[in-house]
């Protein structure tokens, strides 16, 4: 840095977290060209100053990377951000029908009512037509869509089934279903992929589909910001998202890293797959959008029993005492889809909820492995649930265990998860002590907006550390031996996501010539009580050096990015 190209702004004064194990702490930083040029004292810094340098004057605050979340749904959540019903997972049935009556009355007699999240426990109890009659009711002849906590499963109303042509006698779309109760009626749930036939459906009614996902995805950018989130993983990137992303790009409104993820096979959100849509992902290729993984989704959820599992679930699936679910790959079909992988220069992002899909995973990977060494990076993403003999093989295969949603703590999902898998299963779940220890690269991911109805990653960050509800009302632990320190929690939402998703180069730590990417909040994690860090607030954000967000001037309604602390308690 020259006194004839000084440095663009210096930031002063502050306790500044760097993620770099090489040099962990500086007090300033100096950024030009949207890259950081020094880090250091502040007597170092300052020297770097010239005219024009705009100077940060900070007293004290902590200072970290700008966040990465490695795993997240930015057309979901910006669209039930900017558009939808909010529903809170732990509203029960009666809640969530007087909040679609007061939404509805400002509705046109055929618009969509659509919402989430509901809550997995809400879900069970769906049984038969009386809850459809309720929901019916309730809209007053208008259709309904609501996702539930999962993303993985709907519950809709004898008019968007109406809309969507499918009456009791239709039969269950390929790797979905349509429940029905005893009797042979439709109760109104679908689950995996007969949600995809209800989101056209939906989808079809919107007049300007551009105009609003262009809102949806910008809406996802400015939460992340919020929340101090600089680069994401898209977990399943649809068509219209690289459309959206790429109008946004070229008005310099992506104000993040963004990596999509193209599904290989037909997924819960409508629209073209696999190579299709990897040519259409990669003509939107662009300097902050990039479409660098393929999706594949192993399982389903273990709600729902269609995680394949080593040990039988508790709750018998049709009598059977020994369903454990099942794959939707076999192996051979997984090593050909990640061989071309390899050809076509894609990392892969594998949804695996089941400790016995993970080793199926990692039976193919190691396949690949053999054939082909080390080239793509491979994602096993939710890895609640492990064979202790397989944690091992994640840094031996360099394997990302994705670390997501935030659930890893007693809460309303774990309480549905407990109800069908085995207790000594749950117990020894969301191993991330052991994967760290064994050398594994653990990212951790919000999977927004399944779990909470935002991509708050102090809500993550502390849980990792406590494996407490952040609602001290809600008692428990869930497996304490997992719990990490601050700092390695504080890297599995940093340097390792960011790197999981091939941006380790780019972001993830604060060292020179990286982007400069970073947050200014108000407290210091290192200091205060863990389970304080839920309450911690983004005071400014930064992306390449620019500020994206400023909570004392900022327009986002506080209530549409900060979830209220009910949604956590168990």
């Amino acid at each position: 840095m020259s006194e004839q190209n000084p440095p663009e702004l210096i930031v002063m004064g502050a306790r500044i977290f760097t993620s770099n194990p090489a040099n962990e702490w500086a007090e300033a930083l100096a950024i030009a060209g949207g890259k950081i040029v020094a880090i250091g004292s502040n007597s170092l810094v300052h020297a770097l100053a010239g005219e024009g340098t705009e100077v940060l004057e900070l007293h004290g605050e902590l200072v970290l990377p700008g966040f990465s979340d490695g795993h997240s749904h930015l057309g979901l959540g910006g669209g039930q951000t900017a558009w939808e019903l909010p529903i809170l997972p732990t509203d029960p049935k009666s809640v969530i029908f007087d909040k679609i009556r007061r939404w509805s009355a400002d509705l046109g007699p055929d618009e969509w009512i659509i919402g989430g999240i509901v809550g997995a426990t809400v879900m069970d109890e769906i049984m038969n037509t009386d809850d459809l009659a309720s929901l019916d009711a309730a809209a007053g002849g208008r259709p309904v869509l609501l996702r539930d906590d999962s993303m993985h499963n709907r519950w809709v109303n004898s008019r968007a089934l109406e809309l969507m042509n499918v009456g009791a006698d239709t039969p269950d779309p390929e790797g979905g279903t349509y429940v029905r109760d005893e009797s042979g009626a439709l109760t109104g749930v679908l689950q995996e992929l007969a949600s995809a036939v209800a989101e056209a459906a939906a989808d079809a009614a919107v007049a300007d589909p551009d105009s609003r996902n262009r809102v949806s995805l910008k809406t996802a950018l400015e939460t992340l910001n919020s929340f101090g989130i600089t680069s994401v993983q898209d977990a399943a990137t649809m068509e219209y998202s690289w459309k959206a992303l790429s109008a946004l790009e070229a008005d310099n409104e992506v104000t993040a890293w963004v990596v999509g993820s193209m599904p290989a096979r037909n997924f819960i959100e409508a629209g073209v797959v696999g190579h299709e849509l990897f040519d259409i992902a990669d003509s939107h290729r662009s300097t902050h959008v990039r479409p660098d993984f393929v999706k594949f989704v192993v399982d389903g959820i273990p709600m729902t029993r269609t995680s394949a599992m080593l040990m039988p679930y508790i709750c018998h699936h049709n009598g059977d005492q020994e369903f454990r679910g099942a794959p939707l790959w076999t192996q051979d079909e997984l090593v050909e889809s990640l061989e071309l992988c390899y050809q076509r220069g894609y990392g892969g992002k594998l949804h695996a909820t089941g400790d016995a899909s993970v080793k199926l995973v990692l039976d193919a990977v190691e396949k690949v492995r053999r054939r082909h060494g080390f080239g793509p990076i491979f994602q096993i993403a939710h890895v609640e649930f492990i064979d202790p003999e397989d944690i091992p093989r994640f840094a031996e295969l360099q394997v990302v265990p994705d670390a997501s949603p935030y659930i890893w703590y007693p809460s309303v999902i774990q309480d549905s998860i407990a109800k069908q898998i085995p207790v000594e299963t749950v117990r020894n779940s969301w191993p991330v002590k052991d994967l760290l220890e064994a050398g594994a690269l653990l990212a951790a991911g919000s999977d927004w907006p399944c779990a909470l109805p935002s991509p708050d990653p102090w809500i993550g960050l502390e849980t990792l550390v406590t494996r407490r509800n952040p609602d001290p009302a809600v008692e428990g632990v869930l497996n304490e031996s997992q719990r990490l320190t601050v700092a390695e929690a504080i890297a599995a939402f940093t340097c390792n996501p960011a790197a999981a998703m091939g941006l380790a180069d780019v972001t993830g730590m604060l060292r020179e010539g990286l982007s400069a990417d970073f947050i200014v909040v108000d407290r210091n994690l290192f200091e205060v009580e863990p389970a304080s860090i839920h309450q911690t607030r983004v005071l400014e954000t930064y992306f390449e050096g620019r500020k994206v967000y400023d909570r004392s001037a900022t327009s986002l309604r506080e209530d549409a990015v900060q979830p209220p602390r009910t949604a956590l308690a168990g």
